[in-house]
């Protein structure tokens, strides 16, 4: 059976009522032409006149009402009654057996159950020549007569009348539910159709966080997700609508109406109440923005160098600038902090102090390395791309962040240190000469004391100045640092601008002074060997040896 099929039967079922209702109607209202229920009679003295205001019940006139009570004319007295007796009626709640009496000096009331629909006075039982008792119990006899006359009638026709809107409304909740289904997944396929090529994933420089099928799967779960929020709230707010159809079920749907207007009454009286500091939030967070932007400004202004500030260096503009931001916005938080909603509840404090206590106990040891890496970029030890020796590691510096320095050594070994060992330490830097006259090499060789001292330091800056990435001026020089027992120890000196490059040029400076020395015949005694000869061979390689001495 098909939806089309479904919703022809019911729009042709719902006709078919509401004809049945409108004959129905006609009917009743052609019968009380012709025969109009009337009241029973109730004597009045036809001597005096006086204005007489009906009380109606069912299209029927019970009875008069002549006399004013209080401030209350006639014809209020007799609206407000018949008032009363038509809301119990559309109410469901009337009921015969709770008509009663009640009297009193002043006048005997009309009660149906503890609800007063009407007062006889001694002046409206002067009017009828009986007393305010009896006169009482012809009004009842009257309302009784005339619900038993009218009762099954109206009884009828508020059914059918409730059962065609209980129709109508489930007919209509079927067509909307049934359009946003469709609605809904002609939108995802032609989403998915049209802008299918702007699924490609989501990536974090080389990692993937979500691929582009699963970005599409998570759209259209979500799209899905929304859909169904919205049927759930359409059948959701439905339900009111179909339980005030009926008056047993009235106090239900203004319960659920009070469970979804309350909340949004809530959250707009508490928007327009908060205006005022919204706007105040909103000038600090315009004044805090253009602060830090002024601020960043100055400080790339420094890093470039095309503002001086004396006593201030370029690599100080950064860090500056960040510690600045962050006391700027903890500044602004601290403002804004009294104008949030709820700042000044119990639980809100409660869970602001519940962080600062996780804050103040879990990052000793991270406070300590934010303030020894300030203290590091503010004494200028290293920059980005120097070579370093920290403790132990010698590398070159490729990150330095508020909590650790990462070193590359030569070995291609990344080494992370924490700023707080770093201060506590010492730092060797081998690039800070490099644009001036340039960093100092050094190695140590000993020599005997047979071998002249000058010879030894021609042949050691002569290997200096074969050695590439050493500069040849300043020009390589020889230190003697101490006359051991068997040996004089020289130290060769070289420039060299590239300190990244050493162990390069120290590995290619050691096989030119090797080549230098075989060459001229010099036997280089590192670490301990004894010059005294024993038949011993010598220790140049065989090919630097003279003729005369190999042949002895």
């Amino acid at each position: 059976m098909t939806f089309n099929f479904i919703l022809t039967r019911g729009i042709k079922l719902i006709l078919f009522f509401y004809l049945m209702y409108f004959s129905f109607c006609f009917a009743v209202n052609a019968a009380q032409e012709t025969s109009p229920t009337t009241a029973p009679e109730i004597s009045a003295d036809t001597t005096v006149k006086v204005e007489k205001s009906p009380v109606v019940f069912f299209s029927d006139t019970l009875y008069f009402i002549s006399a004013k009570l209080g401030p209350y004319s006639a014809a209020e007295r007799a609206l407000n009654q018949s008032k009363r007796l038509e809301a119990l009626i559309e109410n469901d709640e009337f009921d015969t057996l709770l008509l009663s009496t009640s009297e009193d000096v002043v006048a005997v009331e009309i009660l149906h159950g503890e609800q007063v629909i009407g007062s006889i006075t001694q002046a409206d039982a002067d009017l009828s020549n009986k007393s305010k008792s009896e006169l009482a119990e012809d009004y009842i006899a009257a309302i009784k007569i005339s619900f038993a006359t009218h009762n099954d009638q109206q009884s009828l026709i508020t059914n059918l009348t409730r059962t065609g809107l209980l129709i109508g409304i489930f007919l209509v909740l079927i067509i909307l539910v049934k359009f946003i289904n469709k609605g809904f997944n002609k939108l995802i396929d032609y989403i998915l159709r049209k802008w299918h090529k702007y699924f490609k994933g989501i990536k974090i420089k080389d990692i993937e966080i979500l691929s582009g099928e699963r970005q599409e799967k998570l759209f259209f779960l979500g799209m899905r997700v929304v859909k169904l929020i919205l049927i759930i709230l359409l059948l959701y707010l439905s339900l009111p609508i179909i339980f005030s159809i009926f008056p047993a079920t009235k106090g239900l749907a203004t319960t659920l109406l009070y469970y979804i207007t309350s909340p949004v009454k809530l959250i707009l009286l508490g928007f327009i109440g908060f205006i005022p500091e919204l706007f105040m939030i909103l000038v600090v967070i315009f004044i805090t923005y253009y602060i830090t932007k002024g601020i960043n400004f100055i400080s790339l202004e420094v890093e470039r160098e095309t503002l001086s500030i004396p006593g201030f260096y370029p690599e100080w503009a950064k860090p500056t600038f960040n510690l600045f931001k962050i006391i700027v916005m903890a500044f602004a938080f601290i403002v804004i902090f009294n104008y949030l909603p709820f700042s000044d509840s119990p639980a809100f404090q409660g869970v602001s102090v519940f962080l600062g206590l996780l804050i103040s106990l879990g990052s000793s040891s991270a406070i300590s390395n934010i303030i020894a890496g300030l203290v590091i970029i503010y004494m200028r030890a290293f920059k980005l791309g120097d070579r370093v020796k920290i403790g132990d590691t010698t590398g070159d510096v490729i990150e330095k962040t508020m909590l650790v320095t990462r070193l590359r050594t030569i070995k291609n070994e990344e080494v992370t240190i924490p700023n707080a060992s770093i201060l506590a330490g010492k730092t060797i830097n081998y690039s800070v000469e490099s644009n001036g006259p340039g960093l100092i090499l050094h190695s140590t060789v000993t020599i005997g004391y047979d071998v002249p001292w000058r010879k030894v330091h021609e042949l050691l800056i002569s290997a200096a100045m074969k050695t590439d990435m050493i500069l040849k001026a300043p020009s390589p020089f020889v230190l003697q640092t101490s006359l051991d027992d068997f040996y004089v120890s020289y130290q060769i000196n070289a420039y060299t601008t590239t300190p990244q490059k050493a162990a390069v040029i120290y590995s290619e400076l050691h096989s030119f002074i090797q080549d230098a020395f075989s060459e001229a015949g010099v036997e280089i005694m590192s670490p301990h060997y004894r010059a005294s000869r024993e038949g011993n061979e010598l220790t140049i390689p065989p090919i630097y040896i003279p003729e005369e001495k190999n042949s002895n």
